[in-house]
């Protein structure tokens, strides 16, 4: 449970490294960093990006340890408060957080959360088992794989776009000083930091996505409250510092409902809770009284854990920032190799590796027409948890739609969407306004 555990915080953390220097997120949680860790890392501050990533992480992490060993009991109650509709209503809480944290167009931003839904359809009725927009293709069956659409939209797309730009890349400096962020962006990361662990801890309890949404909402908010000059998308800090945080904490507290409840929030917790079952031990609200020592080992470790990820990621930042001063043409090779073993070890598919190539292109169009990749992403994670939660919840209220206004918390989730859609479409209507009435 411990190796499993390690691993598990561990890949959080490591997929910022890849999202922040070839704008290559390693895990969908990674997605966000990407957006501006990428862009600080194509200025000469990758080094600050990935300390900023690992203190955050370190922090939350231990946030979320502290709020498993005092209040995992409570939190696992708060979680059994969320019915289908309550998670209905969340996901679209989180769709629309996507379409917030765009930085072009809202049309655009729009029908990238979409796209996300339609490509998170194909494969086998959530029901029946009925294949559906599968054209035929056997392959499609199962789904589309994230690592294959996300490595496509984002890494051959990225490197397909280097490819044709004639940018020189600047001599960066590895020195452990130069790494360490100044006192003005010391300060810009710490309510980030700070915010991200309290939204992650909460999302992270809930099962279905709930650290995922945690670094979106993360992002969203911080180009709320961010007073920074640089615009997010540009290389803000508050990028990285808050999604970081946010997904190492929800990460973390995602163990709450697997230890306490014996509910999955995701299908790494149901390989652990396998793991506990094969052990003859039964996940539930009894195991911290019966297995003490299992439950308590395993918060202890998490502790541990975190603090040998810092031990063992600081020192290597600087190793890492090297690697931004290898030649395109020597490095490029490399970072399509990777991905091509990466999404063949998942599935050992060869129609995986052209999957991943075709959304390459795709990803390269996206780029040309200034459309915003991360909103798709987080539309294809969440489109089929959205769809179960709506199909579940309108069979219990037999198709009453009234359903998902009856309970206060999901008609809080549903005004708050609605509200949050309207701040971010009145700006273009007002604005499309103006220059209707100038021309």
């Amino acid at each position: 449970m411990i190796m499993l555990a390690g691993i598990y915080y561990g890949a959080q953390y490591g997929g910022s490294t890849t999202a922040v220097l070839v704008n290559l997120p390693g895990e969908p949680g990674s997605v966000v960093t990407a957006i501006d860790g990428y862009q600080l890392a194509r200025k000469g501050k990758a080094g600050l990006a990935l300390f900023t990533a690992a203190v955050g992480s370190f922090f939350a992490g231990t946030v979320a340890t502290f709020l498993i060993a005092g209040f995992a009991p409570p939190l696992a109650d708060a979680a059994l408060a969320f019915g289908p509709a309550e998670y209905f209503s969340l996901m679209m809480l989180g769709l629309v957080a996507a379409v917030a944290l765009a930085h072009g167009p809202i049309l655009k931003a729009i029908a990238m959360v979409v796209l996300g839904l339609l490509l998170g359809t194909m494969g086998q009725d959530i029901y029946t088992g009925i294949p559906r927009f599968t054209f035929g293709v056997q392959e499609f069956a199962e789904g589309i794989d994230f690592a294959a659409l996300a490595m496509g939209i984002f890494g051959i797309a990225e490197v397909v776009r280097n490819l044709e730009s004639s940018e020189v890349r600047e001599p960066i400096h590895s020195r452990l000083r130069d790494l360490i962020p100044t006192r003005e962006e010391l300060k810009s990361i710490v309510m980030p930091i700070l915010r991200g662990t309290g939204l992650g801890s909460v999302l992270g309890i809930l099962p279905g996505g709930g650290a995922i949404l945690g670094s979106f909402a993360s992002y969203s908010v911080e180009k709320w409250f961010s007073k920074n000059p640089v615009p997010f998308g540009k290389g803000a800090i508050e990028g990285v510092a808050g999604p970081e945080s946010a997904n190492n904490a929800g990460a973390q507290t995602s163990f709450i409902p697997m230890l306490t409840l014996g509910i999955p929030s995701n299908p790494v917790m149901a390989l652990m809770i396998g793991a506990l079952i094969i052990q003859g031990i039964v996940p539930g609200p009894n195991v911290i009284k019966e297995k003490p020592d299992l439950f308590w080992g395993v918060v202890t470790s998490m502790w541990i854990g975190n603090v040998m990820l810092l031990i063992l990621n600081l020192p290597l930042v600087g190793f890492w920032v090297r690697l931004m001063t290898i030649p395109y043409r020597v490095l490029y090779p490399a970072i399509i190799v990777t991905c091509c073993i990466g999404v063949y070890s998942l599935g050992y598919n060869v129609f995986d590796v052209s999957l991943m190539a075709a959304f390459g292109v795709l990803g390269y169009i996206l780029i040309k027409l200034n459309c915003e990749p991360a909103p798709l992403l987080l539309g294809f994670v969440i489109g089929r948890l959205l769809e179960e939660y709506l199909r579940r919840a309108m069979l219990l209220s037999r198709g009453d739609p009234v359903t998902f206004f009856e309970n206060p918390i999901s008609a809080s989730l549903l005004s708050i969407s609605i509200l949050l859609m309207l701040i971010i479409l009145l700006p273009s209507v007002r604005r499309k306004r103006e220059e209707a009435f100038k021309e």
